[in-house]
C-alpha cells in the first residue's frame, strides 16, 4: 500500500519546466495552478539540485542519529535556512528538521534516537499471559467458573429485556 501523495510527479514537473523552460514567475505558476508559492519554490530547488529524481514521492525515510546531528550542526554553523537545509540534505520537508531542533534543544543528543513504530510487544500478548493449567479443575473451582458464567449470562438477559422494553415504549409514545 503507497502513500497518498497530495501532487504527483507529472504535475511537479510541470510546474518546474514553466518556471525554469517557459520562464514563468513563481507567483505566476502560484496563481496559475492556485497551490502555495513555497511548493514551487520548493519543487524548483529540489529539481535543480537532484533533477527529476526530485520531484519523485518519496517513502518514509529512516535517519540515524549521527544524520539527524549533522543536519542540526550544519544548520548552525552555516547559518542555512530549513529549505536550504532541506535541500543540501535531501529531506523531503523542512517541518521534519523542526522537529529535530525542538527534540534536539529540549531533551538532548538522546531525543534524536530513532523511535521504535507501532504497538509495544508487551501489549499485544497481555491477554494470553491467563494460560489454562494442565490440571484438571477441582470440584470447587467449578462451581465457581460456572456461577460467574450464569451471572453474565443473567446480566445479558436483564439487559436484553430493558431494551425491548425500551423499544416498546418508544413505539408507544410515537403514534
Amino acid at each position: 500500500m503507497e502513500r497518498k501523495v497530495k501532487y504527483d510527479y507529472t504535475f511537479k514537473l510541470e510546474c518546474v519546466e514553466m518556471v525554469l523552460k517557459k520562464h514563468y514567475s513563481n507567483n505566476d505558476v502560484s496563481k496559475l495552478k492556485c497551490i502555495d508559492v513555497s511548493n514551487i519554490r520548493k519543487w524548483v530547488n529540489f529539481y535543480q539540485q537532484y533533477g527529476k529524481a526530485g520531484l519523485l514521492p518519496r517513502k518514509n525515510q529512516h535517519y540515524t542519529q549521527a544524520f539527524k546531528l549533522k543536519v542540526i550542526k550544519t544548520i548552525d554553523k552555516q547559518n542555512l535556512s530549513l529549505l536550504e537545509a532541506s535541500i543540501k540534505f535531501n529531506i523531503p520537508d523542512a517541518a521534519i528538521i523542526v522537529k529535530w531542533k525542538r527534540d534536539f534543544t529540549n531533551f538532548g543528543v538522546q531525543a534524536l534516537e530513532p523511535k521504535p513504530k507501532g504497538r509495544p510487544k508487551s501489549m499485544s500478548d497481555f491477554k494470553r499471559k491467563k494460560r489454562k493449567s494442565d490440571k484438571p479443575l477441582t470440584r470447587e473451582e467449578e462451581l465457581l467458573l460456572e456461577n460467574e458464567r450464569l451471572r453474565c449470562e443473567n446480566a445479558l438477559l436483564k439487559k436484553l429485556q430493558a431494551l425491548i422494553q425500551a423499544e416498546e415504549q418508544a413505539k408507544k409514545r410515537k403514534p
